[in-house]
C-alpha cells in the first residue's frame, strides 16, 4: 500500500493507513521530532517535518520499509520557557523509545529518523538497554558540518523546500551560536531571547532542496549498511 506524504510530495507506505494483515515484516521507520519553539518564523513541528519527510524519502527508495506515526513530543527541556514548547524529559523519552522498539517485534528492526538534537541522550540510554536485549536497532541523526545548532540557516532552508507556506521569513532574525556546552548547562532562553542559535536570514529553498538531498543519501547509507551487517 502506497500513500502521498503530505510534506515533500514523497509516495511511501504509511503504516498507520495499513492493515494488520497487510504489514508483513518489514523495517520499521520511525520519525523522531519534537514540539518546541523554533524563533518566531519556523513552526514549533519543525523537528517533526523534517524527520517524517526524511523517513519517507528512504522508504519510498527501499521497498522494505515502513514509515510509523512520528513521535511528535519529546525531550525539549533546553527549550523551557518559550510559549509553545512540549517535553516528557529524558527519562521518559528513554522508555517510550524502548517500549516501542519492544513491541515491534514482528519487524525485521526499528530505524529512528531523528529530526531533534536534544533526543540524543534518551535516544543512547533507549540504544544501550535495547542493544543488550540484541534488539535490531539503528538510530541516525541529520549530520551537516559546520551548521547552525537550531532554527538558522540550515532548518530554515529545510523548511523552505519541504513546507514553505509555514515559514514567516520576515520574522526571521539572526541569533547567537554558543558552544555545545554552554547551552547544554544554561538551556537556550538565556543565550538567545528569540530562540534562534545561528542565522536563518540566509536561508533559501536551493540550500533546502540540496540539504534534503545530502540528508537523504546520507540516511540510505546508513540504513544500506545497518542492513548489511
Amino acid at each position: 500500500m502506497r500513500t502521498r506524504s503530505n510534506v515533500a510530495g514523497v509516495e511511501s507506505p504509511e503504516l498507520g493507513a495499513m492493515a494488520w494483515t497487510d504489514v508483513g515484516s518489514p523495517i520499521l521507520v520511525v520519525p523522531v521530532g519534537s514540539c518546541e519553539q523554533h524563533g518566531p518564523h519556523l513552526p514549533l513541528h519543525t523537528d517533526t517535518v523534517v524527520a517524517t519527510a526524511l523517513a519517507r524519502e528512504l522508504a519510498a527508495r527501499r521497498d522494505d520499509c515502513v514509515v510509523a506515526p512520528p513521535l511528535t513530543i519529546t525531550a525539549s527541556g533546553e527549550h523551557q520557557g518559550f510559549a509553545g514548547t512540549l517535553s516528557i524529559g529524558n527519562a521518559a523519552m528513554a522508555d517510550l523509545l524502548i517500549e516501542l522498539v519492544r513491541s515491534a517485534d514482528w519487524s525485521q528492526g526499528v530505524v529512528f529518523v531523528n529530526g531533534h538534537g536534544g533526543n540524543a541522550p534518551a535516544m543512547t540510554q533507549a540504544a544501550d538497554t535495547l542493544g543488550r536485549e540484541s534488539r535490531r536497532l539503528l538510530v541516525w541523526w541529520p549530520s551537516v558540518p559546520g551548521g547552525d545548532p537550531h532554527a538558522g540557516h540550515v532548518e530554515t532552508s529545510l523548511m523552505l523546500a519541504l513546507a514553505p507556506g509555514e515559514v514567516r521569513h520576515d520574522r526571521a532574525v539572526a541569533g547567537p551560536v554558543p558552544a555545545i556546552a554552554e547551552l547544554v548547562r544554561s538551556g537556550v532562553q538565556p543565550l538567545s531571547a528569540s530562540g534562534v542559535l545561528g542565522d536563518p536570514t540566509t536561508a533559501s529553498p536551493e540550500e533546502g532542496r540540496r540539504l534534503f538531498a545530502e540528508l537523504s543519501a546520507q540516511l540510505a547509507a546508513a540504513v544500506a549498511s545497518w542492513v548489511a551487517r
